[in-house]
Formats: structure tokens, sequence, C-alpha cells
């Protein structure tokens, strides 16, 4: 299959013109279905940008959230208004594993910063998710990095169910996610993010459950993709695992990488 792979769109952002020249490089590009991972828009404006995403492009779409698409709602309900997406539209987080030809399975989730790399408490660091998300803002410290550790703690455990899951019938796994697993994929600028950015970027407990799996299955391969740091790199934490983070720039969405 080929895929085009996309990230942190931020689609509104940007008008209609600029996504309408977005629309015509993936169509040029002639990919079989996208993958998105994650910072489509903000919550009042997901759905629609979604529908138009379909109806501009009408090919399948695998995707995930990432917190810029929870701005100005909370998590219930933007997860909510998705189940009545088209089929063509898969939100990974909640689907199953998706079984893409004979030898590549695609799973997926949101993923969350867990505040468990770098210095959450030292930081002076303080993002809009604390105060745009309902579920997030209005915490003190402690509350708020008890929070992020339960977030982390779920993606972690849904993502191990369904690698486990995949690699009994599959050679290779394709990890959709937003939020990079590991610190060394935590790219800014050509550089690993440091302890004063890395709580807000990195989903610690997601990456120790992906590798000691990875270890268990060394003749299988794991391939993430993510973003959220906006910045590209790529990590290869196993022989058998490596993380792809993508490039980002407001205001100048535009296709990562074809998969083949």
């Amino acid at each position: 299959m080929r895929l085009a792979w996309l990230t942190d769109l931020h689609l509104n952002f940007v008008n209609h013109r600029t996504r309408q020249a977005l629309y015509t490089s993936i169509k040029e590009a002639n990919p079989e279905a996208t993958l998105v991972t994650g910072d489509w828009a903000e919550a009042d404006s997901l759905l629609a940008l979604l529908t138009e995403w379909q109806t501009e492009l009408n090919i399948p779409t695998y995707f995930v959230l990432g917190n810029h698409d929870f701005y100005h709602g909370n998590f219930a309900t933007t997860r909510n208004q998705l189940t009545t997406l088209p089929p063509n539209l898969q939100y990974l987080t909640t689907s199953s594993v998706i079984y893409l030809d004979k030898s590549t399975a695609l799973i997926g989730h949101d993923s969350w910063a867990d505040a468990r790399c770098g210095n959450f408490f030292l930081s002076p660091i303080r993002l809009n998710d604390h105060v745009l998300i309902a579920d997030l803002c209005n915490r003190p410290p402690k509350l708020l990095f008890k929070k992020l550790n339960e977030l982390g703690d779920q993606a972690a455990s849904t993502l191990e169910q369904k690698l486990n899951q995949a690699l009994t019938t599959h050679q290779h796994v394709i990890l959709a996610t937003h939020v990079p697993p590991y610190r060394e994929a935590c790219w800014h600028q050509g550089r690993i993010s440091d302890d004063d950015w890395l709580p807000h970027f990195a989903s610690k407990a997601v990456g120790e459950k992906l590798t000691p799996i990875m270890q268990q299955h060394p003749d299988q391969t794991l391939t993430i993709y993510c973003g959220h740091t906006h910045s590209s790199g790529t990590a290869h934490i196993l022989p058998n695992l490596t993380v792809h983070t993508g490039q980002a720039t407001y205001g100048q969405p535009a296709i990562q990488q074809i998969l083949e």
C-alpha cells in the first residue's frame, strides 16, 4: 500500500486556498490512503475540517489526534464526535488492528506527554494544553502531573494490547501516534529537547511498554510515526524499532513522506 504520511497540519490556521493546495499535492502524490499523526485543528473546527478532507480526497485516512485537537474542548466530547465519521476516516485510537497487507499491520493512539521525562516540577514551560483543555486546566502542579501520568498510562496500556495482537500475525507493524514515545525521538531544531521541554514532548510510559515487546520479537519490526515537536528526526531505539518524527511549520501543511 502507498501511504502519504502527514502530521501537525493545524488546518484551522490556514485559509481555504492553502488547504486546497495541500489537497492538490496529496492527489498528485497518488497515495492509496493517508496517515495523519495528529494536530489537525482545534476541537471547535475539527469535525468540519475532517469532513472537508474526506470530501476533497475521497480515499481512506488513518489518523490520531494531537493535543491541539482538544483545545477549547475536552477529551470525551472531542472523541465522541468522531463516532459519526464515514468509514473511510479511521480513528486509530478507538479502532482495532488494521491489516494493510499480508505482512504489515497498522495500529495507533493519540498518546500524551506524560511528564515523566525531564524535570516537570522545575520546568518553566507551561503549555496552552493546561489552559485550553477542560480536563487539564486549573490543576495545581501535583494534580496536573498525576493526570498527565494517567493519560500516558492509558495510551501505553492500549498500545501494548494492540501491538501484541498485531505481532501474532504480521511481520511488520506501523504505529501512528502524536507524541514521541522516547526522549531520543523528541527532536527540536536538530537536537533532542532539553529537560525543560521533555516533560511536554515525550510519553515515557508508551516507550517502556513498546521496547520489551520488540525485544521479545527480534525477527519482527515496529516503525513509529509521530509529530508534536514540529522538528524532524529518526531515532533507532532497537535494531527492529525505529521512530520517525515529523517536521511542521504553522501555515504550511505538507506531506512528510510517501510510505510504500
